[in-house]
């Protein structure tokens, strides 16, 4: 185990027509894993993130078990190919659920079923159209907060997501949300940007789902980490089982605070990160959100051999 080392995995926005596929040409592990993730979905998830079609692998349900089943084959290539264990592991939302794997409280087949009814539950919880995120760039957060505040009128707008700093993303109902980007625009951020998804993940809309969802978490056959876990809702490493389940179903209405995440890693020795998944949306985050943190990559072979040739 390298004590300065964190796996850190991604959320949705990560996924990709072709995603790993030149790592599956070389290394059968990820096929391997993909076929075990596809026999508990009951369907050829390999095919669809490879030959789409893209709206489909885009739709909640089949992006998480996409993203975790992606990010679960490159760890297990990465402790196949000598990597070292690292010392701490956290997930941006979905991401956390590839965590969770990762330091051994549940199996992939278990986590793809869960995932992809968490993803199901989130889009019956509000219809398609009437909720909306989006980022709000260059604005302090408290003026983020403030702005939500003052758009809500009674409806449900708020942040969701403290990415970096400068980089918060906001979540509710379309009307409140469009009040909210026009007043941090007023309020003089560089950039409000609606983002393309079909559910307003992180905010009180997803509460029902939460509570919809609590018997499918309970159903999990859970073990208690055997890697210490930074979870979304407390930024904090959290080892109780219960109070893991517990953050959990909040994470699906409560803020993903990952600056907070990546400066409590940096706090424990932990700067050497490894954004295990496909893409690379968090090595852009991770830098901007504590001193002397490096991210390195895997999703592509030759990023995956620098990183293990760097971290050997």
């Amino acid at each position: 185990m390298s004590a300065s080392l964190a796996f850190v995995f991604p959320g949705q926005g990560s996924q990709s027509l072709g995603m790993l596929a030149e790592l599956a040409a070389r290394y059968p592990l990820i096929l391997d894993t993909f076929e075990e993730a596809s026999k508990a979905l009951g369907y050829n998830l390999w095919e669809l993130t490879q030959q789409g079609p893209e709206a489909e692998l885009n739709q909640t349900d089949k992006t998480q078990p996409a993203i975790l089943t992606a990010s679960i084959a490159l760890w297990r290539l990465w402790l196949a190919e000598g990597g070292a264990r690292p010392a701490y592991v956290a997930g941006h939302s979905l991401g956390e659920y590839s965590a969770l794997v990762a330091a051994g409280s549940m199996s992939l087949g278990d986590a793809v079923k869960l995932v992809e009814r968490r993803g199901q539950l989130m889009q019956e919880a509000v219809p398609a159209g009437q909720g909306a995120m989006a980022a709000i760039l260059g604005l302090e957060d408290a003026a983020v907060l403030g702005a939500c505040a003052e758009a809500a009128q009674g409806e449900v707008v708020s942040a969701v997501n403290f990415n970096s700093p400068g980089q918060v993303v906001i979540a509710g109902s379309v009307a409140a949300v469009q009040r909210a980007m026009d007043l941090c625009k007023t309020a003089g951020a560089k950039r409000a940007m609606p983002l393309p998804v079909s559910v307003p993940s992180h905010c009180e809309l997803m509460r029902p789902a939460a509570e919809r969802f609590a018997d499918s978490v309970a159903m999990i056959d859970w073990k208690a980490p055997q890697i210490p876990l930074v979870q979304n809702v407390s930024a904090a490493v959290v080892s109780d089982l219960d109070r893991l389940k517990s953050d959990l179903l909040k994470q699906l209405y409560m803020p993903v605070r990952w600056v907070e995440s990546i400066q409590a890693l940096a706090a424990n020795g932990a700067t050497q990160l490894v954004e295990c998944g496909p893409g690379k949306v968090l090595a852009g985050l991770n830098k901007r959100c504590a001193d002397g943190v490096t991210t390195y990559n895997l999703n592509t072979p030759d990023a995956f051999a620098a990183t293990l040739a760097a971290l050997a």
